[in-house]
């Protein structure tokens, strides 16, 4: 039967030191910030999902944004090459996860450059932000891996935020979700809906309609809850200082078999 897998890896006790790119650098509390991703981690597993750690970086303070360092497409795992070179020595540690899994796994070579916070995945549809963290080269080699697999790969413009999921992500049905000033190009997306906060554009398919989604989108909580969706909401703050969101926290693996 499918089994339904996330990795997730634990905060580094430098995470404080993390990188931020678009935002003013605030103070992390580091305990704090492991007792959201313990209760994030929880979260996932209240819904189904096994959560398989991956060994912690300890010396990479932001490890803990494991979406970046691998893309996931029905079986097979595209390990990365992160646009900054201080967050490459990350990717090791996550190839031996995914291969214990018993996924296929490729890699991103240089020149190339992609973080997994710029693919976002619509049914086939595999959407890729050009931006700051994936170059031109990256795209080239994440449409060889994924193609001849059935994919269509869209690469988009992300200017306004760090990755393309820091713009926008998917609800269920495909629609496309995102706050407008932070959404390069919305009309490349066939549906797109609007949301009134940054936050609100970030969401985690838990399965049917429940989405996680972090306690600083109030009014998209809202929003997505009258329209029917059952929103499962997490706070976050200490890795949003960061430039993270929910997605970032974890990578969900859905064709393995038990």
């Amino acid at each position: 039967m499918p089994s339904k897998k996330a990795l997730i890896r634990r905060p580094s006790p430098r995470l404080a030191e993390g990188l931020v790119t678009h935002i003013e650098r605030e103070k992390v509390d580091v305990d704090l910030a492991v007792e959201q991703w313990e209760a994030y981690a929880e979260a996932l597993r209240a819904h189904g999902w096994e959560t398989v750690e991956v060994d912690p970086a300890d010396d990479c303070p932001d490890s803990v944004f494991v979406e970046d360092t691998v893309v996931m497409y029905k079986n097979v795992a595209l390990i990365t090459r992160p646009g900054a070179e201080s967050r490459r020595a990350e990717t090791a540690g996550v190839e031996e996860a995914v291969a214990s899994l018993g996924c296929s796994v490729n890699w991103i070579w240089e020149p190339g450059t992609l973080d997994g916070g710029d693919v976002l995945k619509v049914g086939d549809t595999i959407y890729v932000g050009r931006g700051g963290r994936t170059n031109a080269a990256g795209v080239q080699q994440l449409r060889a891996a994924f193609e001849p697999l059935g994919a269509r790969v869209v690469a988009v413009p992300v200017t306004k935020v760090l990755h393309l999921k820091s713009a926008v992500t998917a609800l269920p049905d495909g629609t496309v979700i995102g706050n407008i000033p932070k959404v390069d190009r919305p009309s490349l997306f066939p549906r797109f809906l609007s949301v009134p906060e940054e936050a609100g554009g970030h969401v985690v398919l838990l399965g049917g309609h429940k989405l996680l989604i972090s306690a600083s989108a109030p009014k998209t909580i809202d929003l997505l809850a009258d329209l029917g969706h059952d929103p499962v909401v997490v706070d976050i703050s200490e890795f949003e200082k960061l430039e993270g969101c929910v997605t970032c926290l974890s990578v969900r693996v859905r064709e393995l078999y038990a």
